[in-house]
This record gives C-alpha cells, structure tokens and sequence, in this order.
C-alpha cells in the first residue's frame, strides 16, 4: 500500500496508510508527496484535501479548497512552489461545490488555465459566488490532458454525490483522484442531502473498473488520514445498497418520515467515524427516495 511522504515539519509519519501522529490537533495544513511517487503530492487544509502533479512542463494542480479560508489558497500555491519551480498550467475542479473549489484566484493569477465538467460551469455561471472562478474550459465524458511526461485522465461517471462530478486518474501511477462519492473508512454525512442515490450506486461500479490501486480522497480517509483502495469503493457501495434496501422495506410500509428516522439504526456501520451525525441524513435522503419518489 501507498503511504503519504511528508514534507513539512510538522507531521510526523507513523505505521500504517498515511497515518500521522499530533499532540491534540492535526496542522492546519500539510504537503505530503504520495509514496512510490516523485511528482504526485497531497495538500491537505484542515478537513480537505487536493492532489498536484508535478511535471517536467508545468504543474496540474486541483480543488482550491479556499472555502472559509481565502488565505489558506495562497498558502497552497506557495506550497507549490516550494517543491517547484514549475508554473501552475491547470486548475481542475473535481465538481461545483464550494467547500472545494471555492477561492480560484490566486492559481488564474499564477496563469492557471481552468478545467471542469460543464454541468459545473451551469451550475457556477448560475449561481455567481464572489469568490469561485467560472471555468475556462469544460468538457462532457471524459478528455485526457498530457503534460511533460504525465498523463492525467479526466471522467466524468455520471449523477452521484452531484451532478458534475468528476474522478482524475494518473494511468502510470494507478492513483484515482475522487471527492466526496467514495467514503474511505467513514460513514456519508452532509453530502447525501442533495445527491442522487440510486445513479450513485452506477457511478462506484464503473470506478471499480478502473484501472487504479491507490485512491486520493477529498477528506483524509480514516483512520490517520489513509489514502483508499478498491475496498473502500466497494464498502461505500454496500453501505449505500444496505441503507437503501432498509429505508426501502420501511418507506413502502408507510415507516417515511418520522417512524425511519425516529427508530432505523444500521448496526453494521456504526462502528464508523461520523455515523452518529450521518444516519439521520443518510436516512432522511432515501426516505425522499422511496418515500416520495423523489
């Protein structure tokens, strides 16, 4: 298994995938290059994360994850030039949502050309935030970007935890950048409220047939800050086939909303971190599901 190589002071690197020991807090931001690796790397800010490689002709980098933290975007470009000297070519945001690519400015400044799906540039160019640059290009299924010696595909694998979600995969190096869909190690929260569950399922099948060992999470995986793995994509699939086969049973018997959310517990699961806040939206999106159709 890949583990993450830090490269600040302040992380020390313990046994296990990635995992990283601290007094009380973990830093308010880390750069870790990916083990097995000499260009892939990690920035991670607080709860977020994002992956840059390094190229003989520029950097790709990813999600500005500036969302309540304008000043740590700058902190990420600086942290870029610290391990390069390269000039930041793209930015590519992994879907529309604000709490990971919000705070654009400083890569367009650096002459980042940037790249999403189209339905997140819709969904963007709608919505108008202040602080989100609207992307420069955009692209339908899939497109590939070479730069140097790297190859960097681009998927897009339909409806999941949005509708303009994207997974970025390193071919040579079998690294899949993935954010938010695939739960490595703990139990889906907040993101269920406007996903699409039953497209969700399809999307994390035809991940698993990807051609891919090591998985960069938006959030750093647990325990430790691991980086996944195709079990990871296997028991998010589970999880979400389990829950929707209960609220399934209960919605068809009348149990949606009250009797499902006052009452379902999913055992099998509750050993995850985050399962306690989770449940009651995980629940409360497939009773919309199965009990209003919707």
């Amino acid at each position: 298994m890949a583990r993450l190589s830090y490269v600040i002071a302040a992380i020390v690197l313990v046994a296990g995938l990635g995992a990283v020991a601290s007094a009380q807090q973990p830093p308010s931001y880390a750069t870790a290059q990916v083990e097995g690796t000499n260009n892939v790397y990690i920035f991670r800010a607080g709860n977020h994360q994002s992956m840059f490689v390094v190229t003989s002709a520029g950097v790709i980098a990813t999600d500005p994850i500036g969302y309540g933290r304008p000043q740590m975007v700058e902190t990420y470009v600086d942290e870029i030039k610290k391990v390069t000297n390269q000039p930041i070519k793209y930015l590519i945001y992994s879907h529309h949502h604000f709490d990971h690519i919000a705070g654009g400015k400083p890569f367009k400044a650096a002459g980042a050309i940037v790249i999403a799906h189209k339905r997140a540039k819709e969904r963007l160019a709608a919505l108008k935030d202040p602080h989100t640059v609207l992307p420069d290009e955009t692209f339908d299924r899939t497109r590939t970007l070479k730069l140097g010696a790297t190859t960097l595909e681009l998927t897009y694998v339909g409806l999941n935890h949005s509708d303009s979600t994207i997974v970025m995969r390193l071919p040579k190096e079998k690294i899949l950048f993935a954010v938010d869909f695939i739960s490595v190690g703990s139990f889906p929260g907040r993101g269920m409220l406007d996903s699409y569950p039953v497209e969700w399922e399809d999307s994390l099948k035809k991940v698993m047939a990807m051609d891919w060992n090591t998985l960069i999470p938006g959030h750093p995986g647990q325990p430790g800050g691991r980086l996944g793995t195709k079990d990871d994509v296997q028991q998010t699939l589970a999880l979400l086939q389990d829950a929707s086969a209960a609220v399934k049973a209960e919605a068809q018997a009348g149990g949606c909303w009250d009797r499902v959310e006052k009452e379902m517990k999913l055992p099998k699961y509750e050993s995850m971190p985050g399962y306690e806040a989770g449940l009651p939206m995980l629940l409360r999106r497939y009773c919309a599901l199965w009990g209003r159709g919707t």
